[in-house]
């Protein structure tokens, strides 16, 4: 318990770093009409790096969608 408390501050970053990725990646997957990939989204937490990759991925798709 006390190993919490003491890197709180670091897994309150890591939290809201996570959620604002799968947030970014899932309403780009929702927008695309990527069902496969909102699910795999939705349940897959990689602190970030999955979501990056999928932002990336799909970067050019979003730009050319009217």
């Amino acid at each position: 318990m006390e190993l919490l408390v003491q890197y709180q501050a670091y897994i309150a970053i890591a939290l809201v770093w996570s959620a604002v990725w799968k947030g970014l990646a899932l309403w780009r997957a929702a927008r695309l009409k990527h069902v496969g990939w909102y699910i795999v989204l939705l349940v897959i937490n990689t602190l970030g790096i999955f979501e990056i990759i999928y932002l990336i991925a799909t970067h050019k798709k979003i730009s050319k969608k009217p």
